[in-house]
């Protein structure tokens, strides 16, 4: 097992500069505003030869704000995993009241505690550190995180009394699951639902979610990555820079999963925001599950409208499976996996070119192309170009004049003869190369005569 570090403070000191600078990655989001971080962030990192699991957490505070308390639970539960504690403070602005009383807090732990006092660059070091004696954590490391200064010294500290085993990489991190929707639709009820603990804050004030939190679960010997998504608001409503970097980490995280697990408020219905959003989603070919959360409490004729609402304006994307659940009573949560489980194999299905060239030609015989400028289109052969989502490249003649429609109709052929669930079909076309495009054809003197006398006998 890799030995687990937390990194704790005062909001704004740099914890999250530090878990980037660890990890080598820019996983967590980094701000001046305080209270960026919320939710436990974990990272591996592999520094001067020592490896190991760090733990970004969010700012403890002293207020009795819901959130803010809901973020100390969060930060106090990562010391409780952590075999080191890094308590970072800021050299810049020497001791105050929020470090001394979280101090006194970490002596109650237990636990083993380096002070690390971050923001050095440009310091005198001996005097920057000195006035961190008196928090009684002992010798005070000092480093930049921003300039990545000091980082190898203090993991080499952390860990010179132990001798690392040599462990490898986890790299399979299995079915990678993002929860997507707009803001406040029930993403991080779901995601502790799923993993039975309170793994991620929950409130019911809408943005509590700003970063993406990746976190693995396995589940009847299969495996999941859990990607906690910031809820996406129309771009008019956007106006904190802090959330446009959430709107972009959610984004990313789009690209980066195998299924999507898109989920709207049944009480509201499919909003056009909704809408919007399916369509990036569709236009990322990723996989696809919908989930109607809080169906719980709703009468017979709210669900009949609600279903009434999914048949008619979700038509465009009904390849995927559609579940009605209760995130918070767990109703129906069950049933989402094996959906997921679907939509993720027919994603990753192998198709052979005989196989899909024998579709292509069914099709082609079904309905035939059209005709463009008197010439017949002509689709010779199909075979299959990529994977998640399955991607089928089509070869013929004038494809570039091929129908939208008609394109639709090749994909929903292949979406049903394959039989894939949960997954849009993308198709590519492509032409073969004339080889004499580029060659002239010169007349002799006997057919330039004819030719002009056809072109005088077509202009009477």
């Amino acid at each position: 097992m890799l030995p687990v570090v937390a990194i704790v403070g005062r909001p704004n000191v740099g914890k999250s500069t530090l878990f980037n600078c660890l990890t080598a990655s820019r996983a967590a989001l980094v701000s001046d505003m305080p209270g960026m971080t919320r939710d436990r962030q974990y990272g591996e990192a592999d520094i001067a030869n020592h490896r190991f699991i760090a733990i970004d957490t969010g700012g403890l505070t002293q207020t009795q704000d819901d959130l803010d308390q809901l973020t100390k639970e969060q930060a106090l539960q990562a010391i409780q995993e952590a075999d080191k504690v890094l308590f970072v403070v800021d050299a810049r602005a020497g001791i105050t009241t929020a470090d001394q009383i979280i101090a006194d807090q970490l002596r109650t732990l237990k636990k083993t505690i380096y002070l690390v006092a971050n923001k050095t660059e440009g310091l005198d070091l001996t005097f920057a550190i000195a006035e961190f004696y008196k928090l009684g954590f002992g010798q005070p490391y000092p480093i930049a995180a921003a300039h990545k200064s000091g980082i190898p010294e203090l993991v080499t500290t952390l860990f010179k009394d132990e001798k690392i085993e040599a462990e490898t990489s986890e790299t399979d991190q299995g079915i990678k699951l993002a929860f997507v929707g707009r803001p406040n639709v029930g993403k991080s009820t779901l995601t502790n639902r799923m993993l039975g603990e309170d793994r991620v804050i929950v409130c019911n004030q809408p943005g509590t979610t700003r970063d993406s939190i990746y976190i693995p679960l396995e589940r009847q010997n299969v495996r999941y990555t859990l990607i906690d998504t910031a809820g996406l608001r129309r771009r008019g409503k956007v106006f904190e820079t802090t959330e446009k970097f959430s709107v972009v980490k959610t984004l990313q995280s789009i690209q980066a999963a195998h299924v999507v697990l898109f989920m709207m408020d049944a009480r509201e219905g499919v909003t056009d925001q909704d809408l919007r959003l399916l369509g990036f989603i569709l236009e990322s070919g990723k996989a696809l599950v919908i989930a109607m959360n809080k169906w719980d409490g709703m009468t017979s004729d709210e669900r009949e409208s609600a279903h009434s609402a999914m048949d008619r304006r979700l038509q465009f994307v009904s390849f995927a499976r559609i579940h009605t659940i209760s995130a918070l009573h767990g109703t129906g949560v069950g049933n989402l996996f094996s959906s997921i489980k679907e939509a993720y194999a027919s994603a990753t299905k192998k198709i052979s070119t005989s196989a899909a060239t024998k579709i292509l030609r069914e099709a082609v015989a079904a309905h035939t192309p059209p005709l463009i400028n008197g010439r017949r289109i002509k689709l010779s052969y199909a075979h299959v170009g990529g994977h998640n989502p399955p991607l089928i490249i089509v070869h013929g003649n004038q494809v570039q004049s091929l129908p939208s429609s008609y394109s639709r109709y090749l994909a929903n052929t292949f979406q049903s003869r394959l039989k894939l669930v949960g997954t849009p079909v993308q198709l590519e076309f492509r032409s073969g190369e004339n080889p004499y495009k580029h060659n002239k054809n010169i007349l002799t003197e006997k057919q330039r005569r004819k030719k002009t006398r056809l072109m005088r006998h077509q202009k009477r």
